[in-house]
């Protein structure tokens, strides 16, 4: 196991970007954070400020830029869904070489959109369960108990997420590994699908969903776990069931949050790619349908 330090880039150094690259930081790693020319400037005079419950409050420093310039060991990829092409443009493919590639991203689609972008670095499809907010340029509040991310760890890339797995768990962050990433993958989109759809279309807490509409929350996940079976990854309605009941009634998606806030949502990434994986697979989901139709229309309608 080396101990070598790794050059890291942060692309989108928001809340989940923010928080990863400061704990990197601090641990001695060479951190570069990649975003547009204001918050670039407030990084690199600044740093990353985080405050955390798990973690502490620290500041550290780090490089920004605008573009990538120099190669690195290995890249996050922490901006939103709808923000990834955009984004992509300051991650030129020769500066990584063979370097690993995680994204943080919601959804499927991402991961056939790295790996022709990038052909030679080595995608390793990665899923991260924390809250954390920037608050402002370089300022992240990192608000829940946990930090855990969980790497897929296939093939020939088994040894080199190993290793960068220890490198990851230094810096104090929970790091699991899976060796299908089919499921890994779907196991993240059958909870968050119908949290994100059915909060955003009722417009209400998680608690809310599942008290005034709990016949149509019982559906979702029926029809939810029959795609993440027919995809060949393991999933069970009641499970899923058992998870949102002890959720807190207060919990909103972070789609909810981006359409009370009025900014563009990852409607698509989300129920889009679930339907387009039911669509492929021969699985009748009206139920989901319909709420991704719904929330289309009302996307249409504020704009």
């Amino acid at each position: 196991m080396t101990t070598t330090p790794l050059t890291v880039a942060i692309l989108g150094p928001g809340g989940v970007g923010g928080l990863i690259g400061g704990l990197l930081a601090r641990d001695g790693h060479p951190v570069v954070c990649l975003a547009g020319e204001a918050t670039a400037a407030v990084l690199g005079r600044d740093g990353l400020h985080v405050r955390s419950g798990q973690f502490g409050e620290f500041t550290a420093r780090v490089e920004a830029a605008t573009e990538l310039r120099e190669p690195v060991d290995a890249v996050f990829v922490t901006v939103k869904q709808t923000a990834l092409t955009a984004a992509l443009d300051r991650l030129a493919p020769q500066m990584l070489g063979a370097g690993i590639v995680v994204p943080l991203l919601n959804g499927l689609d991402h991961m056939a959109v790295l790996r022709e972008r990038y052909p030679a670095a080595r995608v390793v499809a990665g899923t991260i369960r924390v809250e954390a907010t920037r608050t402002a340029p370089g300022r992240i509040e990192h608000t829940s108990p946990f930090a855990a991310v969980e790497l897929a760890a296939t093939g020939e890339l088994t040894d080199p997420v190993l290793e960068f797995a220890e490198q990851l768990r230094h810096t104090g962050l929970s790091v699991t590994l899976c060796a299908d990433e089919t499921a890994m993958l779907w196991s993240k989109l059958s909870f968050l699908a119908p949290f994100a759809l059915l909060t955003t279309r009722h417009a209400g807490g998680i608690g809310t969903v599942r008290t005034e509409y709990r016949p149509e929350l019982l559906t979702v996940l029926d029809e939810i776990a029959a795609v993440t079976r027919a995809v060949g990854a393991p999933a069970d309605a009641q499970a899923l069931l058992t998870a949102f009941d002890r959720i807190p009634a207060t919990m909103k998606s972070s789609m909810q949050r981006d359409v009370e806030a009025g900014r563009p949502t990852e409607l698509d990434a989300i129920g889009g790619a679930v339907l387009r994986a039911a669509e492929t697979h021969g699985v009748a989901v009206p139920a989901l349908a319909r709420l991704v139709d719904e929330l289309s229309e009302s996307a249409k309608g504020n704009g």
